[in-house]
């Protein structure tokens, strides 16, 4: 009997948990994984408190090279090119052609460039990857003054790694508040009063209209208004794409993203996608929907991988999104269906988001906080759909579970409604009698 061959197109999250499961269920099979990323895989979350100085460089790899050597994993340091699923081969930019017998398709996604006058002078960034990160620490050294463009949790880790490295930093919102489609009002003014007391100048109602240069290199911005500030470094945020190319080009169905079934299968029997590129059915709404999150990388990664061994028989359970992030030094938790709908700041995804967090439903929200720490509830009509909490997390764990649960609060509801002078105080009280 030969060994199959799995080969893994790209060396995030997804295909790292893609190969645990494959060699998990075939000590035999063969796993070759073609990434183009020199670095290899690393922690992406982990950047934010790489660029502050929070976290050494070193400590973003989370196998060893003995973990990796006991997955028993080729892998190539080149870019895919093109995939011929009828001839079933991968052909990589170097001309060489890579046979498989499942392929897993987990290419990623890429920040959006800014489109005005000026986006390819010297001393544009993003943050995309680890050399992104090393350009913006090495330039936010030398920069006096930098400018950040965008919303979403990407814009807010260059902010406070520019802050760290002692930059003056200009901060550009199209509105009057942060990652509008997600956080509400008083989240939002949370986040910019606490990045005000850090000394950032945030500029509300201002859009960019054009870098200015010298000698090629950032000089100034201008602003939709015409004004003219002067700096050296301007860092864009407005969100990520899906990275489909190779899949468009190779005859896969795709829409923003990937389009796959319930067991990640892309349109062929022998092509599997996950991660940021994957959009997956949604059983709370019927649609399609993509997660730019690194948990969900993984999970579809671990399911994949799984089904990739051993034949379909796993479904991908979309399930609530959650993430645990910083926001402006506060922890943060977003569960389920919390936001409103749109972003002028943001043109995709912002990464480290869902989609699901910014669908407009008809849940009744209800928000209470003291000071910094705040709990918000998105309540549908048996189910809590969604919540955000900042700053104490003492109720986190909790609401994941009611949330993630669809635990029916039915009787509970209109209790958590009247206490909107202490919410957590309410959701404690609950708790105490709630049998999940």
């Amino acid at each position: 009997m030969t060994r199959r061959r799995h080969v893994l197109v790209g060396g995030g999250p997804a295909t790292v948990a893609a190969a645990e499961a494959i060699r998990g269920a075939d000590a035999d099979a063969e796993i070759v994984v073609v990434g183009a990323d020199p670095h290899g895989y690393y922690s992406r979350p982990g950047l934010a408190y790489y660029i502050t100085g929070e976290v050494p460089g070193r400590r973003l790899f989370p196998l060893s090279a003995s973990d990796l050597r006991a997955l028993d994993v080729t892998w190539i340091g080149a870019r895919a090119a093109a995939v011929e699923p009828a001839a079933h081969e991968v052909v990589l930019d170097d001309g060489r052609r890579l046979a498989y017998d499942r392929l897993l398709l987990a290419t990623g996604s890429q920040a959006i460039r800014a489109s005005v006058p000026g986006a390819d002078l010297d001393g544009v960034v993003k943050l995309d990857d680890m050399d992104d990160a090393r350009e913006i620490i090495r330039r936010g050294r030398q920069a006096k003054a930098a400018v950040v463009v965008g919303g979403g949790i990407t814009a807010l880790e260059i902010v406070e790694g520019l802050r760290a490295r002692g930059a003056h930093v200009h901060y550009f919102l199209r509105r009057d508040r942060y990652w509008s489609n997600v956080l509400s009002v008083i989240e939002s003014g949370v986040v910019l009063r606490r990045l005000r007391r850090e000394g950032v100048e945030v500029h509300p109602h201002t859009d960019l209209a054009a870098i200015h240069g010298r000698s090629g290199r950032v000089s100034a911005v201008e602003t939709g208004d015409g004004a003219t500030i002067p700096c050296d470094l301007v860092a864009v945020a407005v969100g990520v794409r899906p990275r489909v190319e190779l899949a468009r080009a190779a005859g896969l169905p795709c829409a923003r993203g990937v389009l796959v079934d319930q067991h990640l299968r892309a349109g062929d029997a022998d092509v599997y996608a996950a991660g940021d590129i994957a959009e997956v059915a949604d059983p709370a709404t019927g649609g399609r929907v993509l997660n730019v999150l690194w948990n969900v990388a993984v999970a579809m990664g671990r399911i994949a991988g799984a089904n990739m061994a051993t034949g379909p028989h796993l479904p991908y359970d979309e399930g609530r999104p959650l993430n645990v992030t910083r926001l402006a030094g506060l922890h943060t938790t977003i569960i389920g269906t919390v936001g409103n709908g749109d972003d002028a700041d943001l043109q995709g995804l912002a990464r480290g988001d869902s989609q699901i967090w910014s669908e407009l439903g008809d849940e009744d929200v209800v928000e209470s906080g003291r000071g910094e720490a705040h709990v918000r509830l998105a309540l549908g009509e048996r189910t809590i759909e969604g919540a955000v909490v900042m700053g104490d997390q003492t109720l986190s764990p909790r609401l994941q579970e009611l949330v993630e649960g669809r635990v029916d609060l039915s009787q509970a509801s209109a209790a958590l409604e009247r206490s909107l002078a202490d919410l957590a105080c309410g959701v404690r009280a609950y708790w105490g009698s709630c049998r999940v």
